[in-house]
């Protein structure tokens, strides 16, 4: 995963009607350690990770890095949003070079079934179009996630193709803030 390219990082913070984007804090430990340690959330990324493991890998302010947002709802971490550069050697691309941005997320269990992931995710979408306007984004996860791929059409994403990766079959969709002009 290489960086988003020369945009300023962190942003300022991103305020949606129920929820601020923002850079990670060091109050927002735990939360990463109960995202990446929980079964529900692991189900369709690998699996979830031993917790005495997170406790010493986890740094003091997890998630500091170029392309991530902390979800905030109401002060507290809720789930995570990325845009990191794909690697063009993965399957999928919609450019020949490779090398889209690619956005991913993740919500801590008790967040979901109430809109949060959308509304973070339009969010992170809006901005990304304003920094790189016309460019596109795409994302990819298992066909089994359909919950994800409901999610990928609300906010706009098109099936671009399906394969095989990590044992499973893989839905890859394509979005951009350009629209096609008839």
């Amino acid at each position: 995963m290489t960086e988003l390219g020369s945009v300023l990082w962190p942003p300022a913070p991103i305020s949606t009607e129920r929820l601020v984007l923002r850079e990670s804090e060091a109050r927002d430990r735990a939360a990463f350690i109960e995202l990446f340690a929980s079964p529900e959330v692991g189900t369709y990324v690998g699996g979830p990770r031993p917790r005495d493991e997170l406790e010493r890998a986890v740094p003091e302010v997890p998630g500091r890095r170029p392309g991530l947002f902390v979800v905030d709802l109401d002060g507290a971490m809720i789930g995570m949003i990325t845009l990191e550069r794909r690697d063009a050697e993965r399957p999928g691309r919609v450019r020949p070079e490779g090398g889209e941005a690619e956005l991913g997320y993740m919500f801590l269990p008790e967040a979901w079934g109430r809109g949060y992931a959308a509304e973070a995710c339009a969010a992170a979408l809006d901005w990304f179009a304003d920094v790189f306007p016309g460019e596109p984004v795409v994302l990819t996860t298992q066909t089994a996630n359909v919950r994800a791929m409901c999610l990928a059409a609300k906010l706009g994403f098109a099936e671009v193709e399906r394969f095989e990766e990590y044992g499973a079959e893989q839905w890859f969709g394509v979005w951009s803030s350009v629209m096609p002009s008839d």
